[in-house]
């Protein structure tokens, strides 16, 4: 068995590739084991969403693409990142009661740490980042 399990897509930075973000990783995890526990899948979910979210309307046009990597390593940990060419890295803002946006950063964190997990952001060669979320997997990792 390798020591880790690695999967990832490319989308254009357009609302509907959030969506399509969302259902890739849900059939990548799928394949790597059965996940019992839907409170985790909820929270994964809706953390790529946020994350594939972010990357679509803050890069404002100068990130054509965004790509979604997952890794399984073998010791029950899962990585899951967002990366763009936007330099502009993420930030908390402060969140109006009346405010629509804003709050993302605040909610992936959040549901991080409540899986067990952390939140950590890289930069990429070309100038851009990678937002990369770990958690741990208690599903067997299957070869």
């Amino acid at each position: 068995m390798a020591d880790h399990q690695e999967a990832s897509v490319a989308l254009p930075s357009e609302p509907v590739s959030v969506s399509a973000a969302r259902s890739y990783v849900d059939r990548v995890l799928g394949e790597w084991g059965p996940v019992a526990d839907t409170d985790f899948t909820d929270s994964v979910r809706l953390i790529v969403s946020e994350l594939a979210t972010n990357a679509v309307q803050h890069t404002f046009g100068q990130s054509p693409t965004f790509t979604v990597d997952l890794r399984l390593e073998r010791e029950g940990q899962l990585y899951l990142g967002v990366t763009d060419s936007h330099p502009r890295w993420p930030r908390r803002l402060p969140a109006a009661v009346q405010q629509d946006n804003g709050r993302g950063m605040v909610i992936i964190r959040t549901l991080a740490k409540e899986c067990g997990g952390r939140l950590t952001v890289s930069p990429t060669a070309d100038g851009g980042k990678t937002v990369w979320i770990a958690l741990p997997w208690s599903v067997p990792v299957q070869s």
